[in-house]
């Protein structure tokens, strides 16, 4: 007879039990000791072990995004004698309350279309099927992305948007455009080279340092020239990212750059309004169905004081719903992480603008 499972927060002296878990439940896709070692002392996350008679013999591994109500369960593996034994309900039932206790309200994980036990368990846990990921594993097989409401939440109905992940430090724009634009026209290919060709022309040419991000103008355009009925809203006439360029000549380009595209914008049909755009502001101009490209700091989701841009794809009266074009495959992310992020209201109105002073700004585009 066993002693009753006890459950707690590992530590260093754990890894080389986990290691051997590891090794004895997976054949692929493991996680490293190196990585180990940085989840329990580094990462955002909750690594919860089991032991039974002094013995690991489980664990669950849950990251957190910074900075939304989003945990993904990366990671749940039990030894093969103790998988009758109710092991896996328990790591997942402590690791749901402890997420919780830190903020979350979605739970969201991955698992193998043949794991007919694991999705089982999942699903008796509560959690639905909502994607599917192809060629997500090791060894090219896809994955099942799933989803638990950890909270009672008014239903909220998003619009069907592929998520698309940029391929360059500097082209999010392009790439939530590609996005919006994939979601009017389920046919169109998204692909490096319309990545690229948006960026050219929306570029600012120059940036705080590297090379030129897109301005909210030069998107506009884009997104204007390819039939979609587009709205630019800032709350300032002044020219974006020109105070973090120190160079005279390289102000003068971007000066250059925006005075041209502010031209061709009051030839066009883009329709242009002055406004501080906050997540009130958006859930009125999306309640048509519309998305809209918005500007952020990327400081409060990964600590880098950068301009970025992310796609709002729907907004409820609790959260703001957006894709983020930059998925962190270093840091064990995944387009789990990066789609339909969920964040309350008044995280998202945080993160809104950038800059001193800070400059908001929204595209906000629709297909009629």
């Amino acid at each position: 007879m066993h002693a009753e499972p006890l459950l707690r927060e590992a530590n260093i002296k754990d890894i080389d039990a986990l290691i051997q878990l590891e090794n004895a439940c997976f054949d692929s896709d493991k996680i490293s000791r190196r990585s180990f070692k940085w989840m329990i002392e580094k990462g955002h996350t909750l690594l919860l072990v089991a032991f039974v008679d002094d013995t690991l013999v489980g664990y669950v591994l849950l990251l957190y995004s910074q900075g939304t109500s989003l945990g993904r369960v990366y990671s749940l593996a039990v030894e093969q004698a103790f998988r009758k034994a109710g092991i896996a309900v328990m790591l997942m039932l402590e690791a749901q309350k402890q997420a919780l206790e830190d903020g979350r309200s979605f739970l969201r994980l991955e698992v193998r279309p043949d794991n007919i036990g694991a999705i089982k368990l999942y699903e008796k846990l509560g959690y639905n099927p909502f994607d599917i990921v192809n060629d997500f594993y090791e060894d090219h097989a896809d994955a099942i992305r799933m989803m638990k409401v950890l909270h009672h939440l008014p239903e909220t109905t998003h619009p069907e948007v592929a998520h698309y992940s940029q391929t360059t430090d500097f082209t999010c724009g392009p790439s939530c455009l590609m996005m919006a634009m994939k979601s009017f026209d389920h046919q169109l290919t998204l692909s490096r080279e319309l990545e690229l060709q948006i960026w050219r022309e929306a570029t600012t040419i120059f940036m705080t340092s590297g090379h030129g991000g897109c301005s909210p103008q030069g998107l506009a355009l884009a997104a204007n020239r390819r039939g979609l009925k587009t709205t630019l809203v800032n709350n300032s006439a002044d020219i974006p990212f020109i105070n973090g360029v120190r160079s005279d000549e390289k102000k003068a380009v971007i000066e250059c750059v925006h005075q041209d595209f502010v031209q061709q914008i009051n030839a066009s049909s883009i329709v242009q309004q002055s406004a501080n755009v906050d997540s009130a502001f958006l859930q009125g101009a999306l309640a048509d169905g519309g998305l809209a490209l918005v500007l952020i700091s990327s400081y409060r989701l990964n600590q880098s004081k950068s301009p970025h841009w992310i796609l709002v794809v729907s907004v409820s009266d609790t959260f703001v719903y957006f894709h983020d074009p930059d998925v962190d495959w270093d840091d064990n992310k995944s387009i789990t992480d990066s789609g339909y992020i969920p964040v309350t209201h008044k995280e998202f109105n945080r993160m809104i603008g950038y800059g001193k002073p800070r400059y908001q700004a929204a595209v906000i585009i629709s297909n009629t």
